[in-house]
């Protein structure tokens, strides 16, 4: 949104401020025709995202917001999912805080029926149209959010989606906040009924009506899961999740089984039927990925890159070159650790050899000794 407007807005002291920490700290950087000293609340949503470092650090933008800010003061932290950092708060602060935790022993609702289905790597797509089409010919007022991990994945299955006539629509961190916006409104009055997105829409979404949320990946840590899937069974309503689950993520099932204190269900489905589909499916996503690099979404994903580096103070080409520094240091590390494994195992080796030599030669004495 346009930071001159919002700066005049701050300039006539508004009771709420509600901002995500760059633009707040952007605003604090450039202008001095505002104050926050008589700031009484600060409250931090999703708590556990903006305190942790990790790919995305908020850290110095907190740093700015915190300075600007008076000592005295009441800091609230909300999140759905208790991490180790937020622990780890509780026992530093000076001043006793209050900690409130739900009662509730497990992270997702009951009203959730939680399901998986175990499906080849190279078979997910036609399983994921498979559960679209099924759904739809039985409850065709449903809506569904899909989950992938990355942008273009998300741009790929919505277009791939559109081809097999589902009205669906997209939402990423690679668009446009005003397209965010208006796709959100889209799928919110239900003209389109199928959602993509990635995990930009884990998070804060209320959408009262969402019936069915698909994992298209299985999410790399619980805490995403509960947020993906938490997205329906909402406010007493019933639900359902399903998560695509291949060969190399079933370590990751079992460690959010774990987190949940629940096991997940298996959803029947008739494999037959997803073979059937199998060749179109993956001949019309080779053509919608041609289609998307002709379009240089990778180039304007680097550029996009490079336009917050520059936001954040940082130059591009000498990140890039920091980056490319680590990777060799890294690859320099890998080759090293293979080389000491490598001359370990040959020590072994030569070792067990030698063993195994002077245990024939003990038996060819003892049968030498016994014939004489």
């Amino acid at each position: 949104m346009d930071m001159v407007t919002q700066a005049l807005e701050l300039t006539n002291q508004p009771h709420v401020v509600v901002a995500t920490p760059g633009r707040l700290a952007d605003h604090i950087r450039s202008s001095n025709t505002f104050s926050m000293k008589k700031i009484q609340f600060l409250i931090l949503d999703e708590a556990d995202r903006l305190l942790e470092q990790g790919c995305t650090d908020f850290t110095k933008d907190l740093e700015v917001i915190l300075g600007a800010l008076p000592a005295k003061r009441q800091t609230l932290l909300f999140s759905a999912t208790l991490t180790d950092t937020l622990q780890e708060l509780k026992n530093i602060a000076m001043n006793k805080p209050f900690f409130w935790e739900s009662k509730s022993e497990t992270r997702t609702v009951e009203e959730l029926d939680q399901r998986y289905i175990l499906t080849p790597e190279k078979v997910k797509d036609a399983y994921l149209v498979h559960l679209i089409q099924t759904f739809t010919d039985e409850h065709d007022d449903w809506s569904m959010i899909i989950f992938t991990n990355t942008c273009k994945n998300c741009q790929i299955l919505t277009m791939m989606l559109r081809e097999f006539n589902f009205p669906t629509i997209s939402l990423h961190s690679m668009m446009k906040q005003k397209q965010r916006f208006a796709n959100l409104a889209k799928f919110k009055a239900s003209v389109f009924k199928i959602l993509i997105a990635t995990d930009v829409a884990a998070r804060g979404l209320d959408i009262p009506t969402v019936q069915v949320v698909i994992n298209h990946n299985t999410p790399g840590l619980p805490k995403i899961y509960i947020h993906r899937v938490g997205r329906t069974a909402r406010a007493g309503r019933s639900g359902v999740s399903i998560t695509l689950v291949t060969q190399y993520d079933i370590h990751l099932v079992q460690s959010i089984e774990e987190q949940n204190k629940t096991k997940l269900k298996e959803y029947p489905v008739e494999e037959k039927e997803v073979l059937k589909i199998l060749t179109q499916v993956n001949v019309t996503r080779r053509a919608c990925e041609i289609k998307l690099e002709s379009t240089d979404f990778d180039e304007k994903k680097e550029i996009n890159k490079r336009k917050q580096l520059i936001l954040e103070g940082k130059d591009p080409d000498l990140e890039a070159k920091r980056k490319a520094e680590l990777e060799k240091i890294r690859s320099q590390k890998k080759k090293f650790k293979q080389k000491i494994q490598e001359t370990i195992q040959r020590q072994k080796h030569g070792q067990l050899k030698k063993k195994l030599t002077k245990r024939k030669q003990m038996k060819k004495k003892k049968a030498a000794q016994a014939t004489a």
